[in-house]
């Protein structure tokens, strides 16, 4: 099969092409937009990422180029309109699920950076300057962390906050019956905002999770705490938590997402500016931590990535699938 990888990485061909000896891959270092889409022309797929357009105008014109597949080398589907493909009667393969430690450590290490000023500490000592005035943080032990969505990224960051001996609330439309056993307490979503210390968002972005944490909710969290985002960037509203953090309403924000990254995440913008006024005040506030959606970045991550999706490719290419979907994880 003659396949088109839009936004492709360096790292992402040389893990790709280790793993495939079957199917004609073109790397596309461009994203996938209705501009762009004629570079389809001619492939019978295309492999999309989490940020290409895969509106219906954008469908329509694969579709009517002859590309009757679409994968998807990330989690999340909300960039998909499913409703299109099924109507134009295209087939939808999706990665199969990958290491769910990859992103749930990354919320980990965004949490830590944030609480112990690791990023200012660290930049301190570069310039020569090892004093340690403004680093005051706080333990973790004993606190209460409430995570929003317990599927496998929520449930693996769960446990490894378990084993910081933090108390744990949950909220999810479908609890974990393991995670209930293991002590975990669900809640609503009010009362988690209103009884942790840190929250932290595992949930996909629906029309119900879109800004999800907005001027309301954040009304309800205590002015001590930190929020944490790996899920995707609107369940956060980043006007009002950058209002929140000026107001003192809330501690700190640690995302590796954000509202609107299409434009520039996974690129070099430091010769170009960024002209985005929003992210340039999310990626200068002093309370804030915030890295380019690299949550699935790990070695082990982007092997099972690969893997399944050229597996999915060949499996379609045998005509040993049809429809393949999957349900994005909380």
């Amino acid at each position: 099969m003659k396949i088109a990888f839009f936004s492709t990485l360096p790292f992402e061909q040389t893990e790709f092409a280790s793993c495939n000896s079957h199917h004609q891959i073109t790397y596309i270092p461009q994203s996938l937009t209705l501009q762009i889409v004629v570079l389809a022309q001619g492939y019978g797929a295309v492999c999309a990422f989490v940020n290409d357009d895969l509106s219906r105008p954008v469908l329509e014109a694969l579709n009517a180029m002859g590309v009757g597949v679409v994968g998807m080398r990330c989690v999340g589907l909300d960039n998909v309109d499913q409703v299109a493909m099924h109507d134009l009667g295209m087939t939808l393969l999706h990665v199969p699920g990958y290491s769910p430690y990859s992103v749930a450590e990354q919320g980990v290490a965004l949490l830590l950076g944030l609480v112990r000023h690791l990023p200012t500490a660290h930049r301190r000592v570069q310039a020569g300057n090892f004093s340690i005035d403004g680093l005051m943080g706080f333990d973790l032990h004993g606190k209460t962390v409430g995570v929003v969505g317990t599927g496998h990224i929520g449930k693996a960051f769960t446990r490894i906050m378990q084993g910081f001996g933090c108390k744990l609330l949950a909220y999810d439309i479908r609890p974990d019956r393991k995670l209930l056993e293991d002590g975990v307490r669900y809640v609503s979503l009010s009362e988690l905002l209103q009884q942790a210390d840190v929250v932290s968002l595992h949930c996909p972005l629906t029309p119900l999770t879109d800004y999800l944490i907005n001027e309301q909710s954040l009304s309800l969290m205590k002015p001590s705490a930190i929020l944490i985002n790996t899920g995707r960037g609107r369940l956060v509203d980043t006007a009002a938590v950058l209002n929140a953090l000026d107001r003192g309403q809330l501690a700190g924000y640690s995302a590796d997402v954000y509202e609107r990254e299409r434009t520039y995440f996974h690129y070099d913008f430091s010769e170009w500016g960024v002209a985005d006024d929003l992210l340039n005040r999310l990626r200068r506030h002093p309370k804030a931590l915030l890295t380019a959606h690299q949550g699935f970045l790990t070695q082990e991550a982007l092997r099972q990535i690969a893997r399944g999706l050229v597996n999915q490719f060949t499996f379609y290419d045998n005509q040993q699938t049809v429809l393949v979907t999957k349900a994005s994880m909380c």
